[in-house]
């Protein structure tokens, strides 16, 4: 039987946690500009991206719950196609998180926003 090790679920509610606060901050600054300079063609690019980012973060946090999910389901024993998945999108998670981190910082700051 496939049990996920305590380091793994630590880090798929690590990467969740994260995503949300993510989703949550780009939503903040999306409210912000909005709220300050109203939507028009100097703010909409980065409308866009902050609406961008939260669609790119809802993905992996859906996969993770449902790789998560399916393997501590799956009796005897999980494939190791999805074990390799749970593997890849932890991956591809952390690399998301980053680029997004970037991404908001820049709009906040070329925004002047706290």
């Amino acid at each position: 039987m496939v049990k996920l090790s305590n380091q793994t679920l630590t880090t798929i509610f690590y990467l969740q946690r994260r995503l949300v606060e993510l989703i949550d901050e780009a939503k903040a600054v999306e409210f912000a500009i909005f709220e300050r300079f109203g939507e028009n063609e100097v703010t909409l690019p980065e409308l866009d991206q902050m609406q961008s980012s939260v669609e790119r973060l809802r993905m992996p946090y859906s996969r993770l719950h449902t790789l998560a999910l399916g393997i501590a389901e799956y009796q005897p024993v999980a494939p190791d196609a999805m074990l390799d998945l749970l593997a890849q999108t932890i991956q591809q998670t952390e690399a998301l998180i980053g680029a997004v981190e970037a991404s908001i910082s820049e709009t906040k700051k070329n925004w002047n926003l706290p």
